[in-house]
């Protein structure tokens, strides 16, 4: 039986230390079956022509931010631990095409941003609604004290936080930072308008988000072939779009898989085929 072939998709440098031990296996030695690369995933079309590759079977994408990343303070993703506000996917500075991105940092954003953008930051990808207010007292810390860390941003947004809810602000405040640090949603754009022309007819992608703006994002592209509007017809009427969702209401984990681990609670999982 022929032996298929794994590419594996990854901006953050980090996850090639873990490819490696893969590599290292007898499978991968012998057969050379999984292939790591080092991008973000709206390279999918240029990598694959790279590897020789014009069509897959299955394209599979999971959309948040890895336990790892949470869990190691200097990265600036969690709320919990106190560290630099960095939030960057991709430290090492270069995009997958070669060229030198911009060092665009969470701190970067805070300090020097300004209150226009920050209030459409917060508004639009971290769903904030006293928007407005945040990015006004962010502006007013920030000009008494830089806001370096992560304990600096809570302290500076505590007084726009109601009593109770500080858990699920804070959330909304990083989601947007992070969306707007690593360009999130328009690097998911690039990737689905590009699955049609490397995925097999037949084959099958999935993808799991984790908020709101990925999920509508992939639920329109799946249901109509674009992100906004009615779908494309043809000359007949027929409605012209790539993919047939195969779930019409997204998979969500069950009880126990919360309970086994809580990080999943927001996952939302939609198959599609490619017709």
């Amino acid at each position: 039986m022929k032996r298929g072939r794994l590419f594996a998709f990854d901006q953050d440098a980090d996850a090639t230390k873990n490819s490696e031990k893969l590599f290292k296996s007898d499978i991968a030695a012998i057969d050379n079956f999984f292939i790591f690369v080092h991008a973000n995933f709206r390279y999918l079309r240029r990598f694959l022509n790279y590897h020789g590759v014009e069509k897959v079977d299955g394209i599979l994408a999971d959309l948040g931010v890895s336990s790892y990343q949470i869990d190691t303070a200097e990265r600036g993703f969690s709320t919990r631990f106190d560290g630099m506000l960095d939030m960057r996917m991709d430290r090492s500075g270069k995009m997958g095409d070669g060229r030198w991105k911009s060092e665009v940092t969470a701190e970067k954003i805070v300090n020097e941003y300004p209150v226009e953008r920050l209030h459409k930051i917060f508004g639009m990808y971290g769903e904030i609604r006293n928007a407005k207010t945040l990015a006004e007292i962010i502006i007013k810390e920030r000009h008494n004290k830089p806001i370096k860390t992560t304990a600096d941003l809570k302290n500076a947004t505590s007084s726009c936080i109601r009593k109770g809810k500080e858990h699920k602000y804070l959330a909304q405040v990083f989601q947007a930072l992070r969306i707007e640090v690593n360009d999130e949603l328009t690097a998911l754009k690039e990737m689905l308008v590009q699955a049609p022309s490397v995925l097999k007819k037949g084959g099958k992608i999935a993808i799991t988000s984790y908020h709101s703006l990925e999920d509508r994002l992939v639920k329109n592209f799946f249901k109509k072939g674009k992100f906004y509007g009615e779908a494309d017809k043809d000359i007949y009427g027929n409605e012209n779009v790539p993919f047939s969702p195969i779930n019409k209401k997204p998979i969500i984990p069950s009880e126990d898989e919360v309970k086994n681990n809580n990080r999943a609670r927001s996952a939302k999982l939609r198959i599609a085929v490619r017709l």
